[in-house]
């Protein structure tokens, strides 16, 4: 299943937090032309690498597919950034 919500929240010392909830749904929609040409992109390096286009589109949608309840966090000192997939 693809994921379908990422949220996103930026902690800095004497600022606001901020927390975006970004739709991935409506993103892939607002980018088709440009996810479009990564794919012939992809398609084409496969081509070039002599890899199978199948196998490796497959490999990258099981990849896709497992993001969905990942979580990364990244601190540095006391500023700290928080993905959470759903």
């Amino acid at each position: 299943m693809m994921p379908q919500l990422v949220t996103v929240r930026v902690t800095r010392p004497g600022h606001r937090t901020i927390r975006l909830w970004v739709p991935v749904l409506l993103l892939v929609i607002l980018l088709s032309p440009i996810l479009l040409l990564a794919v012939l992109g992809g398609v084409l390096a496969c081509l070039i690498f002599h890899m199978r286009v199948r196998q490796t589109f497959a490999g990258v949608w099981r990849v896709i597919a497992a993001l969905p309840g990942s979580r990364f966090d990244i601190e540095q000192g006391r500023n700290a950034f928080l993905v959470t997939i759903r």
